[in-house]
């Protein structure tokens, strides 16, 4: 598209045809993820990362796993974005500002109704990862500690800080599975068990063309239907 967009601008800047069709394309952009390699995990490969969790790691993985959400968001969850009665989790992203309801698969269900309650309900639902997520470096801690958990279940090398030889700016070899690749692991089951793109893309909380053409709000039992479609990881 570049090239094209190139050739077709100098042909009409230079006289050679009466208009450039390429401006009226939109350029194809690729996300920051996609830019880097990641790939979803495999079923397998999670239950690997799940033997190797430790502490409230297990809770975050599964949260992951089954709502496709971002690592910061869910470490951040308090019990007020939990509706035990309607079963479903309610928060604002912090990276789109968007507003997400999501129904909860019975294994979160489980998990939550097994969680350690507080009197306070403004309260974290994982106090020991939040304070790292909302820190002044972001959820690198909490990134770093996942990685870990990656090497110990054998899906990533160790870091070391051995110098390169190839200056500061060359970009240390980036793993090609990471959190993110979760949101990668649920986009590609939902998808995989014939969910909609529309659907799919309202739960990851992606913005989707489909969604905006086609829904205006996409009901709360499809979306539960659709993640009873997910395979129960005990």
């Amino acid at each position: 598209m570049k090239y094209l967009r190139v050739a077709l601008g100098a042909a009409f800047k230079d006289g050679l045809s009466q208009d450039n069709a390429a401006a009226k394309v939109d350029v194809l952009r690729r996300v920051e993820e996609d830019r880097r390699g990641r790939r979803p995990f495999t079923i397998e490969e999670v239950k690997l990362l799940l033997d190797q969790a430790t502490g409230e790691w297990r809770g975050l993985i599964l949260f992951g796993f089954y709502t496709g959400q971002r690592l910061g968001d869910i470490a951040r969850l308090r019990w007020t974005n939990v509706d035990l009665q309607k079963k479903e989790i309610h928060f604002r992203t912090k990276k789109t500002d968007r507003m997400m309801i999501l129904p909860l698969h019975p294994v979160l269900q489980t998990l939550v109704e097994d969680l350690p309650t507080s009197d306070d309900p403004t309260a974290f639902l994982f106090p020991q990862s939040a304070p790292l997520a909302s820190g002044v470096s972001g959820d690198s801690r909490l990134s770093q500690q996942f990685h870990s958990i990656m090497v110990s279940a054998g899906l990533a090398e160790k870091r070391t800080k051995d110098a390169t030889g190839e200056g500061r700016a060359q970009r240390r070899n980036a793993s090609e599975v990471s959190f993110h690749s979760l949101r990668h692991t649920a986009t590609s089951l939902l998808k995989n068990a014939g969910v909609s793109e529309a659907i799919t893309m309202d739960i990851i909380g992606h913005d989707s063309k489909a969604v905006s053409r086609h829904y205006t709000r996409v009901e709360e039992q499809t979306k539960r239907d659709a993640l009873s479609k997910l395979p129960h990881l005990s």
